[in-house]
């Protein structure tokens, strides 16, 4: 193609939500107050924008998702202003999930990417996987309304319950759902496992949903 049907087709996507997919890889933000995103995350702004430490919800470091098992964090990012805003990550796929009043859900903290100030969030740890060979899972409960964008490696697949996860693959899950961690040793006999251990997430009941990526987090 020309230069000229280059630059037309990657042109920035027109305005109209907070949060909008310029592409899979790459988040678009209109930007009218302040949003929390990854730290590092940003690639290009437009407009008169300001990026600030955000206090972690363990209070007095700047950070955010501080893991008891392992001591290193997932920092984020107030950005705040007005203007266009790029956001991506390591160029994982990027996708929006819209939260209604109320509704929520569960991220691991690898795989956000950033939300709107509208979303309050907790941190909480799957204390059973701490010792694991996957240095436990820290995750985010998102709860709307608001937008929460998150990452995948690769184009994720969405499960029903009951389904039992691999915690390393496992991206997020419904609030509905609250997972018991499990260890299955037929298993990890079978492959190996230095630990003489793999651990499993079982997600049971009737509703909800989980968020599986083709890719073990290390």
């Amino acid at each position: 193609m020309t230069l000229d049907e280059f630059a037309a087709s990657n042109a920035p996507a027109e305005g109209g939500d907070t949060f909008q997919l310029q592409n899979h890889k790459l988040l678009a933000v209109d930007l009218d107050g302040t949003v929390t995103a990854r730290v590092g995350s940003m690639v290009a702004y437009n407009g008169d924008v300001t990026f600030s430490g955000k206090a972690s919800a363990e209070g007095g470091v700047t950070g955010f998702l501080k893991s008891k098992a392992t001591s290193e964090g997932t920092p984020v990012m107030d950005a705040e202003g007005s203007g266009r805003l790029y956001l991506a990550d390591q160029g994982k796929e990027v996708g929006i999930v819209a939260l209604d009043d109320g509704e929520s859900i569960s991220v691991n903290g690898e795989d956000v990417l950033a939300f709107e100030s509208s979303v309050d969030y907790e941190i909480s740890t799957i204390d059973s996987l701490a010792g694991s060979s996957t240095g436990g899972l820290t995750n985010v409960f998102l709860t709307g309304p608001g937008d929460v964008a998150i990452t995948t490696h690769g184009d994720p697949v969405v499960l029903s319950p009951p389904v039992v996860t691999d915690p390393s693959a496992t991206v997020a899950w419904s609030g509905v759902l609250s997972p018991s961690a499990g260890v299955n040793r037929s298993l990890s006999d079978l492959v190996g496992q230095s630990s003489e251990e793999t651990y499993q997430l079982d997600f049971s009941g009737a509703e909800g949903f989980v968020v599986v990526q083709p890719f073990e987090e290390r």
